[in-house]
């Protein structure tokens, strides 16, 4: 059996706060804002993964009111839900994910993501996609406002 699970993510963006985008730190004057590192990118890892198992959210498992997740490194997070997919039974096939952020481009830390997200879910490269788009100078994207991220997982039963 194969399941599809989809995530959305959106993090204000703001001076004092670290940039980490799947695991990548990246130098910029701002950062994301976030109850853990901030990891927009990881944040839709980690939802997709839980929808595709209708475990809820990410909320739901790790919130944002919990002192045990403030700060933490959100592949941690991805661990914690990829040990549950295992228990399930499943594996991941592919994922897909695109970044929106206007500034700065993400050309040269792509590869570096799709290395990190491919390790995380125990997955070949070559079936991770990481793209990155611009808000074109418009909206909360476009203004440098906010990060968001979009991320869409195949995961299959294993056969026993």
């Amino acid at each position: 059996m194969i399941r599809i699970g989809h995530s959305t993510d959106i993090h204000r963006l703001e001076e004092g706060y670290r940039l980490i985008i799947g695991g990548v730190r990246i130098p910029h004057n701002k950062g994301s804002v976030g109850h853990s590192d901030g990891d927009c990118l990881l944040h839709t890892v980690c939802e997709s993964l839980i929808g595709a198992l209708a475990l809820g959210d990410l909320g739901k498992l790790f919130p944002d009111t919990s002192e045990e997740f403030k700060g933490i490194d959100s592949s941690l997070l991805v661990r914690k839900v990829m040990n549950e997919v295992k228990k399930q039974g499943y594996k991941v096939i592919n994922i897909d994910s695109t970044v929106f952020l206007e500034n700065p481009k993400l050309r040269h830390y792509k590869q570096e993501m799709r290395e990190n997200i491919a390790k995380l879910l125990e997955i070949d490269v070559n079936f991770v996609s990481v793209k990155a788009t611009t808000g074109e100078r418009v909206g909360i994207i476009g203004r440098e406002e906010a990060i968001m991220t979009e991320s869409v997982v195949l995961v299959e039963k294993v056969k026993l």
